[in-house]
């Protein structure tokens, strides 16, 4: 996954609630399907690790990320952005057209490059 991906879901996760919480159980078999479960239903989650939790944050990424298909966003705080995307029918979509550093190439005519000039002398006249 880019960055500009990353950047994207983080902007989109941004409002989300945690869906999941990681308690004394840590990443039980359950609390794995609970994951994948929120996962297929929303393709992008956060979830909330708790003090509780015998893993750190790090730890809890780290093995969430070794599951197929679900890749961790970000770690911000104690709470962890989790994306997976739907394997039949993707709801979150990438835009297709990123903007780039350069911003957008214009190609102009003589005529129009002239009308510029003229332009920029009549307003610092």
């Amino acid at each position: 996954m880019t960055g500009r991906q990353k950047k994207y879901l983080r902007a989109l996760a941004h409002s989300l609630k945690p869906l999941v919480n990681l308690g004394k159980q840590g990443l039980s078999p359950e609390t794995r399907r609970e994951l994948e479960t929120q996962l297929l239903d929303h393709e992008l989650i956060k979830c909330k690790v708790l003090d509780s939790c015998p893993l750190s944050k790090k730890e809890c990424a780290e093995e969430i990320s070794k599951q197929t298909e679900i890749e961790v966003v970000q770690v911000i705080g104690k709470t962890l952005v989790l994306f997976s995307q739907h394997p039949e029918d993707p709801r979150i979509k990438f835009p297709s057209a990123w903007p780039t550093s350069e911003g957008v190439k214009y190609t102009c005519t003589e005529v129009e490059k002239t009308a510029v000039v003229l332009d920029l002398f009549l307003i610092s006249y």
